[in-house]
């Protein structure tokens, strides 16, 4: 839960190289709740917005280990309810820790999801939503992280390689752009 927190504004490369120094020091939430601030935003500080991150994960892991017994929820309403966690981290953290069929919606599985067709909003709330009513509740969390790749590899926000698809034939966007 922690670098998916750190993972906000951040790419996974500089994520994973935080979190291999960082959890060799702390990786339990008594580790975090016990650390000062400013020793969490030290290692924290090149994933961007430090300083807010620093303050949630402190706080976070204080939640854990007073109201949950130092484990992590397993619900969207817990996990939400936590500093740092949002609609989208908590649906990373119930798909990969706890094998929870869920729909994270980042940038590209936004950006993916409308311009296929899979989903027609402006915003990640409806587009989570109407990804849920479309798709098989089995193939939502592997489908999220397909997405994932498709965004960064082909269908990039400034200059998709439409020419490169496999779905052009079925894209909206590539409809609306090229025919």
């Amino acid at each position: 839960m922690i670098a998916t927190i750190l993972s906000a504004q951040c790419t996974d490369v500089r994520v994973n190289k935080v979190t291999e120094v960082m959890f060799k020091k702390a990786n339990k939430p008594e580790d975090f709740a016990n650390m000062d601030i400013a020793e969490i935003e030290e290692y924290i500080k090149t994933c961007g917005l430090y300083k807010s991150k620093a303050k949630n994960i402190k706080k976070t892991s204080e939640i854990l280990v007073k109201d949950f017994d130092s484990k992590v929820p397993s619900t969207m309403e817990e996990l939400t309810k936590l500093p740092g966690v949002g609609r989208k981290t908590a649906n990373v953290v119930m798909a990969n820790a706890f094998d929870i069929p869920a729909i994270a919606v980042d940038t590209h599985v936004f950006r993916v999801s409308n311009r296929l067709g899979l989903a027609s909003s402006n915003n990640v709330v409806d587009t989570e939503k109407q990804l849920r009513e479309n798709l098989p509740q089995d193939k939502w969390s592997k489908f999220h992280h397909q997405l994932i790749a498709h965004g960064r590899k082909i269908c990039k926000a400034r200059n998709p390689l439409c020419q490169e698809c496999n779905f052009s034939k079925l894209c909206q966007y590539y409809k609306e752009t090229y025919d």
